[in-house]
């Protein structure tokens, strides 16, 4: 059975930076790309960041870059999202989910808050 626990959201302030861990279990990781979504209040779920199995590959919505890194590592079934410079439109729940066309179930993500 497959599960995702996203962890490491909190409330920081703007300009603030934090660290998401994603655990994946139930399923191959190194065999799956990965991407983190987001979901603001009133909004759909849109995604962020995008590795590749090996994780030589990235790519990131325009709004990110420059400011969010994602990383994985294959030994440890956990992917992983650094972001910097975060500002209040970055406040949403943050999920992890497999990078393909279909999409494990979900975890139930973790609170990221950006504010003042």
């Amino acid at each position: 059975q497959v599960h995702l626990v996203e962890s490491g959201g909190g409330l920081v302030q703007p300009g603030g930076s934090l660290r998401l861990s994603c655990a994946a279990s139930g399923f191959t990781f190194s065999r799956y790309a990965m991407t983190w979504y987001r979901q603001a209040p009133a909004k759909e779920r849109e995604w962020v960041a995008f590795i590749s199995r090996s994780g030589g590959s990235t790519n990131y919505v325009d709004s990110v870059k420059g400011r969010f890194t994602i990383s994985r590592d294959n030994a440890k079934n956990t992917v992983y999202l650094q972001m910097n410079s975060l500002k209040p439109e970055d406040t949403a729940v943050y999920y992890c989910n497999q990078g393909g066309t279909t999409t494990f179930p979900w975890g139930q993500g973790t609170q990221v808050t950006v504010s003042s």
